[in-house]
């Protein structure tokens, strides 16, 4: 069953963020996963529980592999580029 991996990301420092979307990309690639969506415009219908910034929807394979690219070491790394540039809420969600 396919896993999303969901991004809520509010940008303290955009120029570095570039770094971290460049590193990303090729890791997220190579656990299999595809974005979907990427800071694209969004259209807020509802906000009780949540008012999202900047969204980004990447697909894996499943929530096994979404989880590995995650804890992979190579993410650690380049993740600590995002946390010195965003603030972030991400879920692995499971999916069809």
């Amino acid at each position: 069953m396919a896993a999303y991996l969901v991004v809520d990301t509010l940008l303290d420092n955009p120029e570095r963020y570039e770094q971290y979307k460049l590193r990303a990309k090729p890791l997220v690639e190579q656990y299999g996963g595809e974005y979907l969506a990427r800071g694209g415009n969004m259209t807020l219908k509802e906000t009780d529980l949540w008012t999202p910034s900047r969204l980004v929807l990447i697909r894996f394979p499943d929530a096994e592999t979404a989880n590995r690219f995650y804890d992979s070491a190579e993410y650690q790394e380049v993740l600590q580029i995002s946390k010195k540039s965003a603030r972030r809420t991400m879920i692995v969600l499971e999916g069809l």
